[in-house]
């Protein structure tokens, strides 16, 4: 019994050697005879602990490779928002709000009062130089005429008088001066006939400066006449009408305004420049804009000139004779609000596309770059201390790597770089926020 216990021992031990043999050729082996009930327990209780050794093997070696790369090797681009770095153009340039005028604006009135007998335009319409728009009733201003026209006929007449006296007093000058010569006549007859002559001619100047005067009278009345017929200054639109036939205005203090007329073939836009940008800009450089109906499409232009001061000029106090209090509240309120000049271009608008007092979004370029490769300026990082800029930028293995870049044009939109990237690598822009973690909500009380 003591062998057969130690031989037993061993068989466990030694599993393979009782597998590759047989019982029978092994010295002090037991014969399956000679066995316990259970002979196979512990041979399936080794298979079991080999199996558990390389369980607990591989999931050393996972956990090890995971250690070492989540501790080894860049942070994985999770949760982060990427842009590539493509081709295109960049501009830096000085935005202003601007209005659409035409290049010429102008508010046709009447210089006399009167009631408006005929309104020869509508609106829309387009006039020439020349072409009638109004008629006011005239009959005053032609009984004007004819008065002016009958003084200067009346002082005509006198002088025509005159003329004639002239030439009689001059004859009669002439009998005295012979028969004075001749001592026929008396130094005072003489001196009377002198006197006529020098009395008429006086008499004649004086008239001609009443037929002057009359003439002048005419003139204002035949102008006063010609402004019953209002016509069109310039070749325009008909912008809009103020006034209906059989309308009557006075004239008496201001021009009332009866018409709108505008050239709309060239429209001039006048773009408020902030104090902060005015002296970035310079007449001459390249300007584009859009308006609203239209944003995608770009008008181009160049800047004709900047106005020197904003338009609260017009109003500034030292201008005004009121006292001290009214300058200090004037100076007040101005250096409150915004201060803007205006800039000034012009734009052709031969089809009309473009209507009167438009909005329109200006920008003035300060400097432009094309067909360069081109990030996000929410991706640069820096300036450095020696003013380099850095990007993170996603690997292929999808890692994300810090790498310097050289920064060219930058209008804090987008960013020109000169050197670092390729086009097509996506860098870092921004981060996500995480997901909140969902938990999953328990039964009811009570069950289902």
């Amino acid at each position: 019994m003591p062998r057969t216990k130690s031989t037993a021992t061993l068989c466990e031990a030694l599993p393979g050697e009782h597998e590759h043999g047989s019982d029978a050729t092994r010295p002090g082996t037991v014969t399956p005879h000679a066995r316990s009930p259970s002979p196979s327990a512990p041979r399936h209780g080794h298979w079991r602990r080999r199996i558990l050794r390389l369980v607990l093997i591989s999931a050393a070696a996972v956990l090890l490779g995971w250690l070492a790369k989540t501790q080894l090797s860049p942070v994985p681009a999770a949760n982060l928002i990427t842009a590539p770095a493509m081709l295109g153009n960049i501009e830096e340039s000085v935005v202003a709000t601007g209005t659409l005028k035409p290049v010429k604006l102008i508010a046709v009135g009447a210089q006399v009062s009167g009631r408006i007998t005929a309104l020869k335009v509508a609106v829309g319409q387009k006039v020439r130089a020349g072409d009638l728009i109004a008629e006011i009733d005239a009959l005053t201003k032609e009984n004007d005429l004819r008065s002016a026209q009958a003084t200067l006929d009346n002082v005509r007449a006198q002088r025509d008088e005159k003329v004639a006296n002239l030439a009689r007093n001059q004859a009669t000058l002439a009998r005295q001066k012979l028969t004075f010569a001749q001592n026929a006549s008396s130094r005072a007859d003489y001196d009377s006939a002198e006197a006529d002559v020098k009395a008429t001619q006086a008499q004649i100047a004086q008239l001609d400066a009443q037929i002057v005067e009359a003439e002048v009278s005419v003139s204002t009345a035949k102008v006063n006449l010609g402004y019953t017929r209002i016509t069109a200054p310039i070749d325009a639109t008909v912008l809009a009408v103020s006034v209906q036939e059989g309308q009557t205005v006075n004239a008496t203090q201001s021009a009332p305004t009866l018409v709108v007329l505008g050239d709309l073939d060239t429209m001039t836009i006048r773009a408020q420049i902030s104090e902060a940008d005015v002296v970035k800009v310079r007449p001459g450089q390249q300007v584009y804009f859009t308006i609203l109906g239209e944003p995608e499409r770009r008008l181009h232009a160049s800047l004709r000139s900047i106005e020197p001061a904003p338009e609260s000029v017009k109003t500034d106090s030292s201008f005004s004779t009121d006292s001290a209090s009214t300058s200090s509240s004037s100076s007040s309120s101005t250096s409150s609000e915004a201060i803007y000049y205006n800039g000034v271009f012009d734009v052709p608008n031969a089809d009309g596309h473009l209507r009167t007092y438009m909005t329109a979004e200006v920008h003035i370029l300060l400097r432009e770059a094309r067909n360069v490769l081109t990030v996000p300026a929410a991706a640069l990082s820096g300036p450095e201390a020696d003013g380099a800029f850095k990007v993170r930028v996603i690997r292929s293995d999808g890692a994300v790597a810090s790498r310097p870049v050289k920064v060219g044009l930058d209008n804090k939109i987008n960013a020109e770089i000169r050197d670092g990237l390729q086009p097509g690598e996506r860098v870092v822009i921004g981060e996500t926020e995480a997901a909140p973690t969902k938990t999953m909500a328990g039964p009811p009380p009570g069950g289902m």
